[in-house]
């Protein structure tokens, strides 16, 4: 390792190791059988211990590593003493190797924002859906999302018993994004993903807008940003509250790395400072190319129905 890297690919590095100490912990808690699920706003909205235990150990990890950072968590939770086990101090020295990008090269802890997603498609989760699962970790600077780590922690679990399982994809403006195989849909085929169980009239109606040849219907944000970078899908329409800023971040930062971009349906980007509200409250849209094809498709009656962020 040559030299001192700089705090945000040293922060990388970190959210990398910690993202795979998360999925493995959200494994673990599956395969206990005890999912301790409990309601948060409705049958929709889910809490396991998976999440909360995932989430306890990214904030107090990272924490300690770089104790000016603010991170912000989906799960509200009690302070409390962190058990050590729950602690990971390893860092992806594949990380620390890359040089980075001169832009962000002088920042400091206090200016970054981490946004986390213990456990993206909580529902899915409890429903057995694992590969609609990820952990989220992205990072942001001025309010844009620069670097983001996703975890699958049951990537390959179809292929049953010995299989490796899970995967972690990472990225980072003016870098590029690793882990995975960068493929489009191909030909001029239009395909949407969209969500699984938060679909309405106006979800509906705008996915219809976009003349699609197919539309899938899967959970979880950072689910839907990896079947866009992998060729499985153009387009991840979303057009109602409910995406969160730490559902967004780390998505939108690895797809931005690769060329795509991820706004809201009026192709505005979101904003991922500290003080920010939490909702995206005017939907999302993100796609690998042509995206402004897809803002021009999205009706006014819908345009009308969201609220501008």
């Amino acid at each position: 390792m040559s030299g001192n890297p700089a705090v945000v690919m040293r922060l990388v590095a970190s959210a990398y190791s910690v993202a795979e100490k998360a999925g493995a912990i959200v494994r673990k808690v599956l395969h206990s059988g005890e999912l301790g699920i409990v309601e948060k706003t409705g049958a929709n909205d889910l809490q396991t211990l998976a999440d909360r235990l995932a989430q306890q150990s990214i904030c107090a990890s990272l924490s300690k590593r770089f104790p000016k950072l603010t991170i912000i968590g989906e799960e509200d939770l009690p302070a409390e003493e962190i058990k050590e086990d729950l602690i990971e101090n390893g860092q992806a020295e594949e990380i620390l190797l890359k040089t980075c990008p001169a832009e962000y090269s002088g920042l400091k802890e206090e200016e970054l924002v981490v946004w986390v997603d213990p456990l993206d498609g909580t529902k899915e989760y409890t429903e057995g859906l694992l590969d609609n699962v990820t952990v989220l970790i992205g990072i942001a600077y001025g309010g844009r999302a620069i670097a983001g780590v996703i975890n699958q922690p049951f990537y390959n679990y179809q292929l049953g018993a010995g299989a490796e399982l899970g995967r972690t994809m990472w990225g980072m403006l003016g870098l590029g994004a690793f882990g995975f195989q960068l493929r489009e849909v191909p030909g001029e085929r239009r395909v949407v993903t969209t969500t699984r169980s938060h679909s309405n009239k106006q979800v509906t109606d705008c996915v219809d807008a976009m003349e699609p040849d197919e539309v899938i219907r899967v959970g979880g944000a950072g689910n839907k940003i990896i079947q866009l970078v992998e060729g499985k899908a153009s387009a991840y329409v979303f057009a109602s509250p409910g995406c969160k800023k730490w559902d967004t971040c780390a998505p939108e930062a690895i797809l931005h790395a690769v060329g795509g971009k991820l706004t809201d349906m009026r192709g505005n980007a979101y904003c991922y400072d500290a003080n920010v509200k939490h909702m995206n409250s005017a939907g999302v849209l993100a796609t690998l190319r042509n995206h402004q094809y897809y803002v021009s498709r999205v009706p006014q009656s819908v345009l009308q129905a969201l609220k501008s962020d």
